[in-house]
């Protein structure tokens, strides 16, 4: 095989894997009960495939063969360690994995990603903890990438991780959905693990990427699953609470994965909401998704979700950009703001003001909330810092913003972005 039909093979068994991911190392959580375990079994399955696909070809069901050969390596391992109880009577139990491959059915992959979510949302986890534990072993987030999401040092997040994994383990924590009551207790952890692992795949963070769309299906798989769930418990008064916001962050989710092939260039550069071609946006799906939001609003009851979604669906529903109406979206950022406090909340209704009422507005906003401090560290609000200010005609302040956004920037297709920016204002 030439060095090229190497890396070709190569890329493509690294691509099903990230698609796989979630799904395996559930299942492998739920076979071992340690993520340890489960993870490094996965990292051995994932270097077999790396030595025998490209020769031998990808298998017809690439997921139960990766499950099946990372059962079988952990098992040899704990055999090896000695730290199964019982021995290994139990252990030789396992099916060969010729059987395992021919009957597992891809359809008991999301109720497994489920369990795994549910699992980590345990109560007895600090809800920053239990997000965190499934960004990282069903999101496949690496432990940098958890912490700037949450603007916390890489060791602090790292300490975290550890100890919410030592504490499932310890505390025997059964890895199911929980009854009626328990889905009631868990269901707003599990939305907020669900929207942070879409934000992971729509905001690609150090990939080269601008997207990862296997984590952004991802998250809609488990949203649809989730709203099934919550359908079929529809019964208990708890669960009702929650359905409303259910429906409203599927609908956010799809609205914004609609827009995706818009968003990028056929040479991979960014490209920002009004310069997209609205052509390319998926109006079945944006149609599917308002009608979804129009039902979650009718318990009139909203919530984050269903405001963020109805954010969404003012750009998506605008025939052009200068239809947008920036006025709404700016009062519904401002609600958003009062129901959940938060820096970025601030920033982005900074941007709507700016749309609405001209970049002096916005800038004013900016400085009213005083996020210079809180959002430091972040390159969006350097980079629309920038940009108001360059709308201003204010060159030599935006050059300073950009350079800023540009050297706290890890994703390659920002980064260009930002450095065409600053090429032009250097002219």
């Amino acid at each position: 095989m030439s060095d090229a039909s190497h890396e070709a093979a190569r890329a493509s068994v690294e691509r099903i894997f990230h698609d796989e991911r979630g799904r395996v190392l559930a299942a492998l959580v739920g076979v071992f009960g340690d993520f340890q375990i489960a993870e490094d079994a996965l990292h051995d399955a994932l270097v077999t495939a790396l030595e025998r696909w490209p020769v031998d070809g990808v298998p017809r069901n690439p997921g139960a063969w990766l499950t099946t050969t990372a059962r079988h390596r952990a098992v040899d391992k704990l055999r090896r360690d000695r730290r199964v109880a019982g021995g290994d009577e139990e252990l030789v139990r396992l099916p060969a994995p010729e059987v395992v491959a021919d009957e597992m059915d891809a359809m008991i992959y999301p109720d497994e990603r489920l369990k795994l979510i549910f699992t980590c949302c345990h109560p007895a986890l600090a809800q920053e903890a239990q997000v965190a534990l499934t960004l990282r072993t069903l999101g496949g987030l690496s432990t940098e990438e958890i912490a700037r999401a949450f603007l916390t040092p890489v060791p602090t997040m790292a300490q975290r991780l550890v100890r919410a994994q030592r504490k499932i383990r310890d505390a025997g924590i059964p890895f199911e959905v929980p009854e009626r009551l328990g889905v009631g207790e868990r269901v707003a952890s599990v939305l907020a693990v669900v929207y942070l692992i879409f934000n992971a795949g729509y905001e690609a963070g150090e990939s080269d990427d601008l997207m990862r769309l296997h984590l952004c299906e991802e998250a809609i798989d488990l949203g649809r699953t989730l709203v099934s769930l919550l359908d079929d418990l529809a019964e208990s008064a708890t669960v009702r609470l929650f359905m409303p916001e259910a429906m409203g962050l599927l609908a956010l989710m799809r609205l914004h994965h609609a827009r995706r092939r818009a968003r990028v260039s056929p040479e991979g550069a960014l490209v920002l909401l009004e310069a997209q071609d609205r052509r390319l946006w998926d109006r079945e799906v944006i149609a599917e998704a308002v009608l979804l939001l129009d039902r979650a609003l009718a318990a009139r009851q909203p919530g984050p979700y269903q405001l963020q979604a109805a954010i969404a669906a003012l750009h998506a529903q605008a025939p052009e950009a200068a239809d947008t109406d920036w006025r709404q979206i700016a009062a519904l950022y401002a609600a958003l703001a009062e129901m959940t406090p938060s820096p970025v909340i601030e920033l982005n209704r900074a941007v709507a003001v700016a749309m609405a009422d001209g970049p002096l507005a916005g800038l004013m906003q900016l400085d009213r909330a005083g996020l210079d401090i809180a959002l430091a560290e972040y390159h969006l609000y350097h980079a629309a810092r920038a940009d108001l200010l360059r709308r201003l005609g204010m060159r030599g302040d935006a050059l300073l913003e950009y350079r800023r956004a540009l050297d706290l920037c890890r994703n390659a297709a920002e980064r260009a972005f930002l450095q065409s920016r600053i090429a032009t204002l250097e002219r």
